[in-house]
């Protein structure tokens, strides 16, 4: 194999260097927001000496109960996470230990279901929840994203399962050990990593998802997400309470996947051979 010329990883380097700094300009100029003055937020040219302020965070929690949209961004992601692993990992290992010669078409049968757009499910969801009485509550929005997300998580265990040996899984079985416990005591602990991206890829997907919380919870049930478009007004857009409240809705998901970053790589990694 040709050796990779110091003068072309200062290229690829740069070049990646560069287009990051373009993709989190938004955000940093969104965070700054937040911080600014109102009468400083479109001044010309842009200050970068301004006098930092909290004024955009004392507005939102006099307009806001942020404590109350947090713990509807929290119990969606969770319940929506719990459920669709409960379901999808048990699915995924069936599947890839199934003999059938159609289980590759039914795990991509379930990625497809991912794939449907939101506003396809949205009216004969919404229909059906009124009618069975948990329209405006959190379970609403929990139960339609753990469709889609347990599906998306269904087909990646697949993937991942598929990728693992069965050694330890049939010396297992060898010893003594059910099919369930084989799952639960060798297959679960080596796809841990897995599990992980799976973990992530459902709190991202239910904590920024904006459709479903916007039509079927309530006032007193909405989370973040639908509470960041209460700063578009009829008139104009009130930039420092969206920047403010942006602070709130992008810092748990960036600390988690920070912190969860090693295994998030790895579980996605396997997951899509």
């Amino acid at each position: 194999m040709a050796q990779v010329s110091g003068r072309q990883v200062f290229a690829e380097r740069t070049a990646v260097l560069l287009i990051t700094i373009v993709m989190l300009l938004p955000v940093v100029w969104l965070i700054t927001t937040a911080y600014k003055p109102s009468n400083q937020i479109f001044s010309i040219p842009p200050r970068l000496d301004f006098q930092p302020t909290l004024d955009q965070f004392r507005n939102i929690f006099g307009y806001f109960d942020v404590v109350s949209l947090l713990r509807s961004s929290v119990a969606i992601s969770l319940g929506t996470t719990v459920l669709s692993l409960l379901l999808g990992v048990p699915s995924g290992y069936a599947l890839a230990r199934s003999r059938s010669r159609y289980a590759t078409g039914f795990a991509y049968f379930f990625l497809a279901i991912r794939m449907v757009p939101a506003i396809a499910s949205l009216i004969p969801f919404y229909l059906m929840m009124r009618d069975i009485g948990l329209l405006g509550s959190w379970w609403a929005v929990v139960i339609i994203n753990t469709m889609l997300n347990c599906a998306f998580v269904t087909w990646m265990m697949f993937s991942y399962f598929r990728a693992l040996p069965r050694d330890m899984e049939e010396a297992a079985l060898t010893d003594g050990c059910t099919q369930l416990g084989a799952f639960f005591k060798v297959a679960v602990p080596a796809a841990r990593s897995g599990i992980i991206a799976c973990v992530l890829f459902c709190v991202m997907f239910s904590w920024n998802d904006f459709l479903y919380p916007m039509f079927l919870t309530t006032l007193d049930s909405k989370p973040l997400s639908v509470a960041l478009l209460t700063a578009y007004g009829t008139k104009d857009i009130t930039w420092g309470s969206l920047g403010a409240l942006a602070h709130f809705s992008t810092i748990p998901i960036v600390l988690m996947a920070l912190f969860l970053n090693r295994y998030f790589v790895q579980g996605a990694t396997n997951g899509v051979q």
